[in-house]
């Protein structure tokens, strides 16, 4: 999977503005048949402004067309292009400690948002589209368009101009309460990191370095959490997927194999049928009606007995 924040930052032809962390870039995306995978440990805030596509996660989908904005939070994803021209995106990196310094200096004026289960464990925003938002946008709009960098202290000035606004109104609650919970937290939640995530093939540093932890670290904390390894945990956690939607969709093995993030088919039924005791194929398979389960009869207790 590709990591954007690192591919955006490095790509010469892009246009961007970097400081440090920070970064702000206005990106082509070319029409692409397939689905690609895509992450990034830093939270990012995406504008489109033509095309159009569809994300997936461990936990829902959602299409982006011209106009909308989208929060991604730190993950990972899949995205489809659904358009006939090229996608063309505004994309804004924004690190916890940027997120910590404004929920600092707004902190009073901001109303306290709680976010829900659901929400927490949502790794995209719907942003909804108010007047500072619009004002960010078109500023930005102007920015790139313009031959020079604009000055570091006006870019940093309107991020923080947005995210005070997302803060203290009421019409973003779900980020709003999101930003909050960034500012009282030193790394991120590692279950938050994992029951969104577990489901892409990525290796264990990069679900350390979206935990920001060191790969040590993380281990140690992960075991701490849920008493076991990384490792385990997430074969047990795909395995699962897996035996759901051979049970509950018509997906292909090789559809389910890239959908719960193994890393190939023989991997995965190797492993499948070592925890349920048969192939993914007879796990799908009905029982024969011979062999299904009658109707329980009160006056024969034999009836009831399960095969």
């Amino acid at each position: 999977m590709l990591n954007i924040f690192e591919a955006l930052r490095e790509n010469p032809e892009v246009r961007k503005f970097r400081i440090g962390d920070l970064l702000f870039a206005e990106v082509t995306c070319p029409v692409d048949d397939g689905w690609t995978g895509q992450w990034a440990h830093v939270d990012h805030m995406v504008h489109v402004l033509t095309g159009r596509k569809t994300l997936r996660t461990c936990t829902g989908s959602w299409v982006a067309r011209p106009g909308d904005t989208f929060f991604l939070k730190k993950g990972a994803y899949l995205s489809h292009f659904e358009h006939d021209s090229d996608m063309c995106l505004l994309v804004f990196f924004i690190p916890d400690e940027f997120v910590r310094e404004v929920v600092k200096e707004v902190s009073g004026l901001a109303r306290t948002v709680v976010e829900s289960e659901q929400e927490r464990q949502s790794l995209v925003v719907r942003v909804n589209n108010d007047l500072t938002l619009q004002a960010f946008l078109q500023a930005m709009g102007v920015f790139f368009a313009g031959r020079e960098d604009p000055p570091e202290l006006v870019l940093r000035l309107k991020l923080k101009e947005l995210i005070a606004s997302i803060l203290v109104s009421t019409q973003n609650r779900e980020l709003s309460a999101y930003f909050q919970r960034v500012a009282t937290l030193a790394t991120p939640s590692i279950p938050a990191i994992m029951e969104e995530n577990y489901c892409h093939n990525l290796p264990l540093e990069a679900f350390a370095r979206l935990c920001h932890r060191s790969l040590a670290s993380f281990k140690r904390d992960f075991c701490r959490v849920y008493g076991t390894s990384p490792g385990r945990w997430l074969l047990e956690r795909r395995l699962e997927r897996a035996a759901h939607l051979l049970r509950s969709t018509a997906m292909s093995i090789t559809e389910i194999v890239f959908e719960c993030g193994f890393e190939n088919a023989s991997h995965f039924c190797r492993a499948f049928k070592k925890k349920f005791g048969q192939s993914p194929s007879l796990f799908r398979e009905p029982l024969p009606p011979r062999f299904r389960q009658r109707p329980a009869a009160a006056s024969t207790p034999s009836a009831s007995r399960s095969l």
